[in-house]
């Protein structure tokens, strides 16, 4: 039984009001799917690798159920996310988003409470370090909460806000989780202790984690399989070994690979004008 099933999916994101090009019409949106069809695996802690505007947040949504294809369908487990309850969907597939936000005066410690006791756990499941450990204190000392336990959300930094958001996701114990850019404010010593924790949560518990992240040296390091996109929304899957190829890196960002391997110093804005200038000019000239 495949984990997540894509059957002919078509995919277009509606019009924006008022957004008119320079002539006064209306842009239009590109389908980002068209008649796309594949079987992806799950009880895998599984990276999307891309560059932005490739299709990943509209994949990982699609597959969660929440955005519904135009066309074709989604099964994730054997069922249809997106015309399950809100409760099941979650059940099924929990989701974290790029800039989450939370109006919550609760405090933290609160909050985690209420999302063990709610989901799937009800409030009981070991510690998958140590099971001698209640997994919400393991939580709590994993993704370092300790010091804001008393705070409400809307105090936190950014970075502090995504690791109680990662804490909830293990906490509530949907079967999947899919996660869009779920680090992107933390210190690099915090994503490296977060990864190496959810990779373990995976083996021990069966959960399917999908995951974009923008940090290749990440990918490489704690993923089991890779889903790399192409700009022609082409996909390839396997291995970091297998898939995180120069050859294929260099296709998949339209930069010279030794680009890609300084560990994100370059900015988007800078990868894009890099991108622009090797489209142009072709790889033989700018290698």
């Amino acid at each position: 039984m495949e984990f997540l099933e894509f059957n002919d999916v078509s995919f277009t994101y509606p019009p924006v009001e008022g957004d008119v090009d320079s002539e006064g019409k209306q842009i239009v949106p590109k389908p980002v799917f068209e008649h796309f069809s594949g079987s992806l695996p799950g009880g895998q802690f599984i990276s999307l690798v891309g560059q932005n505007g490739c299709g990943k947040t509209t994949f990982l949504m699609l597959a969660s159920g929440r955005l519904a294809p135009d066309s074709g369908s989604v099964t994730l487990l054997q069922k249809n996310p997106a015309l399950l309850d809100g409760e099941s969907k979650n059940l099924l597939a929990s989701v974290i988003y790029q800039n989450m936000e939370f109006e919550s005066d609760q405090s933290v410690s609160e909050l985690l409470a209420q999302v063990y006791q709610n989901g799937a756990l009800k409030g009981h499941a070991a510690g998958v370090l140590d099971s001698t450990k209640d997994l919400l204190e393991e939580a709590i000392d994993v993704f370092e909460l300790e010091p804001v336990l008393n705070h409400a959300l809307t105090h936190l930094s950014k970075g502090e806000i995504q690791r109680v958001i990662l804490a909830f996701s293990i906490l509530y114990g949907s079967a999947s989780i899919f996660m869009d850019e779920p680090m992107f404010a933390m210190e690099d010593r915090q994503k490296e202790s977060a990864l190496s924790y959810l990779k373990t949560f995976v083996k021990k518990t069966g959960t399917t984690i999908y995951c974009s992240m923008h940090e290749l040296d990440l990918t490489k390091k704690y993923a089991d399989q890779v889903l790399l996109f192409y700009p022609n929304r082409d996909m390839s899957f396997g291995t970091p070994s297998e898939v995180l190829t120069d050859e294929d890196l260099e296709k998949a960002y339209k930069v010279p690979a030794a680009m890609l391997k300084q560990k994100e110093t370059l900015t988007r804005d800078q990868l894009k004008a890099i991108a622009d200038q090797y489209s142009k000019q072709g790889p033989e000239k700018t290698n």
